[in-house]
């Protein structure tokens, strides 16, 4: 075509072109693990010759939310795509009907979930068969999606949705387990035997020698748990009566300098523990209100751990690690795969 004003040129090509390139990357990667065909060996096979494979579900569904899609309806996209199709050997991609009818039938047929728990697992210890590692630090959290379908529960920050809980290697940033929870779950409820579960979910040769969690973790059962099978921990404390009398019993020459504030610890035990444990408490001063005059001077922050050896600053420091480790990795989690913006209606 002839020369345009600005220094390049149009020409026309009958080759394919695709608007979602980078999701071929992904697609590879995806094919690298061989997922398809650990999607078609645990999950339900479809009852006829003509319906589509569980892999033909499942593969287009994981490339539409890794590339931004927030609705069933936003796999019209990459049935439009004929490049990406191509690239990917993708012969087939359900309409978003009877996409939606097969994640009901997954959702209301055991073997569905199963399934998928099945391909978890085998995906996790095939990684970490390749790993030197032997012992690993577990750090366990709940996190919020919203959702508007009929069934979904209000959670405690006042809104409808899940609340499913979501466990990591810190090391390596494997998902090891996740369970998931109706919205009006309690962070609270079942620590410990997810806890339990995570680590049955590791290889023979590999263990959990270290748990971090926040606040809801704050169990005996948790604690007695992690003493009697040699595990350090550092969790969260709730500033209940009791930790509120220990923060106070410190005397003002232990505090010392730490960030913007300042730390201490103390020995504390809850009722029903077996041993006592260390509370090493931060504390920053906080601006009064000239006209609340019974305004705390300061914000404290508390947690509990056996970590010895160490100092209280290296403790906290140890324990701030699991914002990294397992809190960001959940939000990337629900970036990239568009948890974030479950709104599916029912």
């Amino acid at each position: 075509m002839p020369q345009s004003v600005l220094p390049f040129k149009l020409e026309e090509t009958s080759d394919e072109f695709t608007a979602h390139a980078g999701l071929s990357l992904f697609g590879e990667w995806l094919a690298g693990l061989g997922f398809a065909g650990l999607i078609d060996a645990h999950l339900p096979i479809p009852g006829s010759a003509r319906g589509y494979l569980p892999s033909e579900h499942v593969l287009p569904l994981a490339l539409m939310l890794a590339g931004g899609g927030r609705s069933l309806e936003d796999m019209r996209m990459l049935r439009a795509d004929t490049g990406l199709q191509r690239l990917l050997e993708m012969d087939a991609i359900p309409s978003s009907d009877a996409l939606g009818d097969w994640l009901k039938r997954q959702g209301s047929d055991a073997k569905g979930l199963s399934g998928l728990g099945q391909v978890r697992r085998h995906l996790l210890r095939r990684l970490l068969k390749r790993d030197d590692r032997e012992v690993y630090t577990l750090d366990i959290d709940a996190t919020q999606i919203v959702a508007e379908k009929r069934e979904a529960q209000y959670t405690y920050k006042g809104e409808k949705g899940y609340m499913p809980m979501v466990g990591h290697k810190a090391e390596n940033g494997l998902v090891v387990l996740e369970e998931f929870r109706a919205g009006n779950a309690a962070p609270a409820a079942r620590n410990l035997e997810f806890m339990q579960a995570c680590e049955r979910e590791l290889p023979k040769g590999k263990r959990i020698a270290a748990v971090r969690a926040d606040s809801a973790a704050y169990q005996a059962s948790v604690i007695n748990w992690c003493e009697e099978t040699g595990k350090v921990f550092a969790i969260g404390a709730d500033q209940d009566v009791a930790v509120k009398t220990a923060i106070a019993a410190i005397p003002e020459s232990a505090w010392l300098p730490f960030r913007d504030g300042e730390i201490a610890e103390t020995v504390h035990c809850m009722n029903k523990t077996q041993c006592a444990f260390r509370l090493i408490v931060m504390r920053r001063p906080q601006q009064q209100d000239l006209l609340d005059k019974t305004l705390a001077p300061y914000r404290y922050h508390a947690i509990a751990s056996n970590r010895e050896n160490k100092g209280a600053a290296a403790a906290m420091e140890w324990y701030g690690k699991r914002g990294d480790a397992s809190e960001n990795r959940i939000k990337d989690l629900k970036s990239a795969s568009a948890w974030s913006a479950c709104h599916v209606a029912a």
